[in-house]
């Protein structure tokens, strides 16, 4: 199970996600900061931000 924490990319963000493919994690995150926080365009550097901070769940190393 893959796990991503927005507040890992924007401080003070609590949201999360869990998925059992890192595409579906990216695909839900990207979709949280254009809702959320505005984002109209996920460029490829910033789904490579998310990337780079999905780990697997129960793994406190981030």
């Amino acid at each position: 199970m893959k796990q991503f924490e927005c507040g890992s990319l924007v401080p003070g963000c609590s949201w999360h996600t869990e998925a059992e493919e890192s595409a579906e994690v990216v695909k839900r995150a990207a979709e949280h900061l254009r809702v959320a926080h505005g984002e109209t365009v996920i460029r490829p550097e910033m789904v490579e931000r998310i990337k780079e901070r999905t780990h697997e769940a129960g793994d406190n190393r981030h």
